[in-house]
This record gives structure tokens, C-alpha cells and sequence, in this order.
């Protein structure tokens, strides 16, 4: 085959053609050289003289009452052990109270001298100090604090405007921004350390957990610091460090503004958090999930229990699929209890719910969760005059759920359903978590309270062309739904 040359541009490298590639090659190289130069800045003493003044050093005291114990660690049975003992009671007054003190960092947010930290920097502290950058010293008196989320406000009183910093947007700040660091780390007095975003959206243990990761150096003493953006927003609280030495390896946690900034306006108004409930207990959506509701794809937040409170009066329902709040998207669980939490009291949104295979929207009136925390669900009636069999079902050895089986599983007397009594470790049912003593309360979104129930939604699903079915399955009190393949016998 005989190719034939393409001309191009790039070989007229004569006349006008060549003056112009030129000047676009040099323009790109300035556009080149001016983006790296923006994101790479020479310097951040500028961004750090303007906003370390509002940086403030905290240290707490408490008075702790009763000795440390010092003596030192001696075999059980040592001949040493009564001498250290005696000595020991001779020369230490064990119950005279002493200070404790503990180290940490905070930030000013308003010239009136409100100051945010983190709540374990001051916990349990009787005395309060705040220094700053220009070693002023003031006392400072506790606004609120909120330990899921481990932030605390705090108030001092100053003779002239204190100069203050401003929360960013924690949502626009994307992996590989520059971020600064400032605090007291290791009590050494004010510091600063530059590093970038690491990773969002980071989870550690609390219920509204939204952590952004920096490599910039924190350290113990760092704790309650701001984590600056290069436009010197406050876009995190630095709050904890992952590392096998206690120092810095690389890996730190700052709880995104977003959060806090919602927080810190409740504990300034209310001297408390006011959280939204929606009142339901919620799940993750599973593939398998999806598959057996025939829900278009696996996102949302799965109703397990649905007790007395705003979502039941709003007409929710167990085995709604939230895939929608107050116009927001719901991608999972975490993402729907942070929407609700940092929404008002009283207010009334729109929920978007999956129910029989079409999309519902449902108006609710938010409550207050820290009223409603111990929220406990309502039993479901006892089946009467079942007798007790046994079958292998899906791998399952499965029983009906008998006042004497119901009260050697220490469950409530009304609860009924079907009790598992052994699970094939092989099967797909062990795989999924089920165990001996889990009860199946419902299948197919209907009550079983019968092997014969169990067959009948079995039946169905089959004939429907379903190849899962799901299971609500209560394990402690608690419910989660389950889905598990159906045989075709």
C-alpha cells in the first residue's frame, strides 16, 4: 500500500507560519511558567505575618486528686515487695490533691474573642489560658463543646479588637492543595509546617467524621490549630496524628470547616449543638440489595426500623431506600446522617424515597437528635399457636421463633419470626454474616412469622424472575436487611 505524506504545520517553518508558531510556543511557555509559579508559591511568610497573630497558644490545669503511682514494677511473690510497699506508704501523702496540666493550639474567630479548639485540648479543665503570638495572656471561660465531633468554643475578654481569622469552604479544597499548619506542637510555641491535602472525606470513628488528611507536619500540641488554605481560610481544626511513634510520619487529620463552622454557630448561640433527627435506623445499599428491590443502582441510605418520631409521622416506611434529602443526593449512610445533623430543628424538608419499585418524596419536620438519642423501636406482635419446626432453607437450618426459644435468645417476648439455628459456613447466607440465632423478621419486604411464610415469599420471588431476595434480619435488638440468593427448588 503506497501512504501518501501528510502536510502539517509544524514543517512550514518558513515565513509567517514560523513567526507565528513562534510566538504561540513562547505564550504557552509563559502560561506554563505562570501556573507553576501559582501553584508552587515562593514563600508563605506573607500568608503567615498576616494571620499567626490570630494562632493562640492554650494550656489547661486541673487538680488531680491522689498519688501517681511510681513504684516500680517487682515480680508477684518478691522478696522486694513488702519492703517497696511499706516504704512507699511511709513517704507518699496518697491522697494530696495536684495540677495537671495538659498543652494545645486554638484560633481566634472574631475581634470580640470568641477562640476555637479541640475538645479533648480542654476537657475536664478547671483553669483555662490563652497566650498569643504577642504574648498576651488572658483567662479563658468554656462557650460549649461538642465531643462528636471534638470541637470546643471558647470566650476571653481583651482590652482592644483581637485580630481573627475566617472559616473557608472545606468542600472546594481538592487533593494536592497547598495547606498550612500552625500551633503548638510539643509545646515548643508557635510553629508552622506546609504540606498539601492528602485525601477528603476521611472517617475515624465519630458519627459526623469528616476529616481532611495533610502531610504537613502535626504534632502532639498541634491539636485544636487551624490548617490554612493559601488564601488564608481556615479550611480544618487539626485534630489527630496516625503513627506508630506518637510523632509525625506524614499522615495528619483535620476536621473540614464545613463541620466545624456549623458547629461553632450552635455552641455561639445556644451553648449546645441542636442537630436534625430524621428518626430512622439506616443501612448502606448493597449490589446485592439493589438486585433484589430492583433498585437502578446501589446508593442511598436502606430504612432497617423506623420508631416512633418524624420519619414515621412523614409516612416513611422499613425497606424505603433515601435516595434523596432536602434536595441533596444521598450516596450512603455516613453522607445522609451528616445532611441531617447539619440541618435545623424544625425544619420541614422533602425526603425522596424508593419504595415498590418507584421513587415517593415525603415531606418530614426534622427533630432534635440529642433529645431522642435513646429512641428505642417498637416490638412487633407475637405470633400465637405456632408450633416448633425446623428446616434447611438457603443454608440455613431455620426454626419458628417460640416463647422458649425467644427467651434462651434473651429477645423480647412479643418478637417473632424465624429463628436461624445453624449456618452452612460454605453458603452464600454465612458469607453474608448470617449466624446462629440472627431471626428473620421478614422476607420480601412481608412478614414470616412460619417456615410456610418463609416458602411463600420464596415462591414469589421466584416466580417474579428474581434471583435474590431480601431478608430483614435483627441480631441483638438491632435490624439490618440481608440479601441472599434464591434455589430453584
Amino acid at each position: 500500500m503506497k501512504h501518501q505524506a501528510v502536510s502539517s504545520p509544524y514543517q512550514d517553518r518558513s515565513g509567517p507560519m514560523k513567526a507565528l508558531w513562534v510566538a504561540m510556543v513562547a505564550t504557552v511557555l509563559v502560561l506554563v511558567q505562570a501556573m507553576q509559579a501559582s501553584a508552587r508559591p515562593d514563600s508563605f511568610a506573607d500568608l503567615v505575618d498576616k494571620f499567626s497573630p490570630a494562632v493562640v497558644n492554650i494550656t489547661t490545669s486541673t487538680v488531680v486528686t491522689g498519688a501517681s503511682d511510681d513504684s516500680p514494677i517487682l515480680p508477684e511473690g518478691s522478696p522486694f515487695e513488702d519492703f517497696f510497699r511499706e516504704f512507699r506508704d511511709r513517704n507518699q501523702e496518697r491522697d494530696r490533691p495536684r495540677r495537671s496540666g495538659a498543652l494545645g493550639s486554638g484560633f481566634v474567630i472574631s475581634e470580640d474573642g470568641y477562640i476555637v479548639t479541640n475538645n479533648h485540648v480542654i476537657e475536664g479543665a478547671d483553669e483555662i489560658g490563652v497566650q498569643f503570638f504577642n504574648g498576651l495572656e488572658l483567662d479563658a471561660t468554656v462557650v460549649g463543646t461538642d465531643p462528636n465531633t471534638d470541637i470546643a468554643l471558647l470566650k476571653v475578654t481583651a482590652d482592644a479588637p483581637l485580630p481573627f481569622v475566617s472559616f473557608g469552604d472545606s468542600d472546594a479544597a481538592r487533593v494536592g492543595d497547598w495547606v498550612l499548619a500552625m500551633g503548638n506542637p510539643l509545646g515548643q510555641g508557635f510553629s508552622v509546617s506546609a504540606g498539601i491535602v492528602s485525601a477528603r472525606g476521611r472517617a475515624l470513628s465519630g458519627t459526623y467524621d469528616d476529616f481532611i488528611q495533610t502531610d504537613a507536619a502535626i504534632n502532639r500540641g498541634n491539636s485544636g490549630g487551624p490548617l490554612f488554605n493559601v488564601d488564608g481560610e481556615v479550611i480544618g481544626v487539626n485534630t489527630s496524628i496516625l503513627s506508630p511513634t506518637g510523632g509525625s510520619i506524614g499522615i495528619g487529620f483535620s476536621m473540614a470547616s464545613n463541620v466545624v463552622s456549623n458547629v461553632v454557630d450552635q455552641l455561639r448561640e445556644y451553648g449546645e449543638t441542636r442537630r436534625g433527627w430524621l428518626g430512622v435506623r439506616i443501612q448502606d445499599v448493597t449490589d446485592e440489595l439493589a438486585q433484589a428491590m430492583d433498585l437502578p443502582e446501589a446508593r442511598g441510605a436502606m430504612v432497617t426500623d423506623v420508631p416512633d418520631g418524624p420519619a414515621a409521622e412523614a409516612g416513611m416506611k422499613q425497606g424505603d431506600v433515601i435516595l434523596s434529602f432536602d434536595g441533596k443526593d444521598v450516596d450512603d449512610t455516613r453522607g445522609l446522617v451528616r445532611q441531617v445533623g447539619n440541618t435545623a430543628v424544625g425544619k420541614a424538608v422533602r425526603v425522596t424515597v424508593f419504595r415498590d419499585g418507584k421513587n415517593e418524596t415525603l415531606r418530614v419536620t426534622l427533630g432534635r437528635r440529642e433529645q431522642a438519642e435513646a429512641a428505642i423501636p417498637a416490638a412487633q406482635p407475637k405470633a400465637e399457636g405456632e408450633e416448633p419446626s425446623e428446616k434447611e432453607v438457603m443454608g440455613m437450618t431455620l426454626g419458628t421463633l417460640t416463647p422458649e426459644v425467644a427467651e434462651q435468645l434473651q429477645l423480647d417476648a412479643n418478637a417473632t419470626g424465624l429463628v436461624v439455628m445453624d449456618v452452612d459456613e460454605m453458603s452464600d447466607a454465612y458469607e453474608k454474616g448470617m449466624r446462629a440465632g440472627d431471626v428473620i423478621a421478614e422476607a420480601g419486604r412481608e412478614k414470616v412469622e412460619t417456615l410456610a411464610d418463609l416458602e411463600t415469599r420464596l415462591d414469589e420471588s421466584r416466580e417474579a424472575g428474581r434471583k435474590l431476595i431480601m431478608l430483614l434480619v435483627r441480631r441483638d435488638g438491632d435490624p439490618r436487611f440481608v440479601a441472599l440468593p434464591i434455589s430453584e427448588d
